[in-house]
């Protein structure tokens, strides 16, 4: 015949705990129905190794949802009250069964729990001012390094954008033939620090699709590094001045726009420019690079220069021009998807702001 285990019972104002003093117990069955808990097992007990379980039928009403751990020594559960409260008792029967003994390791009168209470809700506010002390430095730590980032680039953009624009009043047509050495060393510098925009993606540092931002970098890097920067030829071409200044124009709403957005600042003129002047200037640019890729092609032929050897059985190398055709081809593609990306972005920033406004 089953027997009855010692069962030891404390609780707090949510939950109540029992422990079964069973040892190396086995085929552990435990529910509640209709407030009743059921227990049975076997195990090593008071009696020896037998098959113990008992019934309790609680004074108020429990969760049926019941939790448990066995160790070797003993089975410890876990059962939460409907309503929060302290119980004067732990049985819907007055006297207490023979079986069941308050269990002192974990026993608390009404007042120490609600101490207890306060005391963890005390630890769990110093840790979210801890973790909130926390976040917010790396958020200033963040917002400080990006707003420091866009202002440099704002600052390269703007002083070359200012330079061509007084040079064109100044000395007209002529300015066009060496914008490359009065504005390459900045372009540089802006360019190759465009990088970070993609570790930034990457990081999670800013949330915002990769491939637009890497497509944006590497494109224009290889422009200016390879059609521009490689070739002689090409710097005294008017072609450069185009480039430079339209890039010069876009990123100088673009960057003050990112960096009014880190101190939370919505500036609506800008923002309506940083999302409109696009559709202009995004494909007057691409077009301005085309020709420099077209203007670029016959000197690479002359010049031989980054052609591909071939064995020697052919006797001659590929020029890099043949794979600049491709090259033009995937400007193409690039204008499409960046221009549908652009447009979704205008849809979306400028929709919503339209229906908050009405």
């Amino acid at each position: 015949m089953p027997l009855t285990p010692l069962v030891y019972w404390a609780q707090r104002h949510e939950e109540v705990y029992l422990r079964i003093e069973l040892t190396d117990a086995r085929n552990i069955s435990i529910h509640v129905h209709e407030n009743v808990l059921h227990f049975a097992a076997q195990g090593n007990g008071a009696k020896g190794q037998n098959e113990y379980e008992f019934n309790l039928a609680f004074l108020l009403p429990v969760k049926t949802k019941v939790s448990h751990k066995s160790t070797q020594r003993q089975v410890n559960i876990t059962v939460k009250k409907e309503q929060w409260g302290w119980w004067e008792r732990l049985t819907l029967q007055e006297r207490r069964p023979v079986f069941l003994s308050p269990d002192f390791d974990r026993w608390l009168e009404e007042s120490d729990a609600e101490m207890e209470i306060r005391e963890k809700e005390e630890r769990k506010n110093r840790l979210k001012a801890a973790r909130r002390k926390e976040e917010e430095g790396f958020i200033s730590l963040k917002t400080g390094y990006l707003f420091v980032y866009n202002l440099v680039q704002f600052l390269g953009y703007s002083w070359m954008f200012i330079n061509m624009t007084v040079r064109l009043v100044i000395f007209g047509k002529d300015s066009f033939y060496d914008t490359f050495h009065t504005m390459s060393d900045v372009m540089y510098f802006c360019q190759a620090l465009s990088f970070v925009e993609i570790l930034n993606v990457a990081l999670g540092i800013v949330h915002s699709p990769i491939g637009p931002t890497v497509g944006q970098v590497l494109g224009r890097n290889f422009f200016l590094f390879i059609i521009f920067g490689s070739l002689e030829q090409m710097h005294r071409q008017p072609v450069v001045f185009f480039v430079f200044y339209l890039w010069s124009f876009i990123e100088l709403v673009r960057y003050p726009f990112y960096m009014l957005g880190c101190i939370n600042v919505d500036w609506k003129p800008l923002t309506w420019l940083r999302y409109s002047i696009w559709i202009p200037l995004y494909p007057l640019g691409v077009l301005s690079e085309l020709a420099g890729v077209i203007q670029s092609i016959p000197i690479f032929d002359e010049t031989r220069l980054f052609s591909i050897p071939l064995p020697e059985a052919i006797g001659t190398s590929l020029s890099f021009s043949c794979l600049l055709y491709p090259y033009v081809a995937v400007m193409f593609v690039g204008l499409y998807f960046n221009m549908r990306h652009l447009y979704k972005q205008r849809q979306k920033r400028l929709s919503t702001k339209k229906r908050k406004a009405n």
